[in-house]
């Protein structure tokens, strides 16, 4: 059994590419000025637009699927992870563990975060289509 499947380390390089661009486009925003609001807005949806299409085109491959469908189900799934599943993960930890740093329970709900997406991302999602058969082809007799 392998320890990571290929689909699996895709999903860590999209994850890496996507964090990137958003750490550093929100970098580059607040060093130019804007409002650190607008910013994290900007570079957290760029960021989950490059996640969106990579992990579609790339992770997934499921470039057949309904990309409305797809579209809406990746946002809320991202979403809840972050706003509902992280915020939860980090209550519990910091109420587990008072007095630990601030970033322990950051990472751990991020890794939750990242269980999560994963997950949801691979069987709701992106989920592959099941492959319909052909009708059979009536025989016809030449009698």
């Amino acid at each position: 059994m392998k320890l990571i499947t290929s689909t699996q380390l895709r999903f860590g390089l999209v994850g890496v590419a996507n964090t990137l661009v958003d750490a550093l486009g929100y970098a580059l925003l607040v060093t130019v000025g804007v409002p650190l609001f607008a910013a994290n807005f900007a570079s957290t949806t760029t960021g989950m637009l490059l996640s969106f299409t990579l992990n579609r085109n790339f992770t997934f491959r499921a470039k057949d699927g309904d990309v409305r469908r797809q579209a809406l189900l990746f946002f809320g799934v991202t979403a809840f992870g972050l706003w509902v599943i992280q915020a939860l993960v980090i209550l519990g930890v910091t109420k587990a563990f008072p007095g630990v740093h601030v970033l322990i329970p950051k990472f751990a709900g991020i890794a939750v975060g990242l269980v999560w997406n994963y997950l949801l991302y691979h069987k709701v999602v992106f989920r592959p289509r099941p492959v319909t058969a052909a009708a059979p082809v009536p025989e016809v007799s030449h009698d």
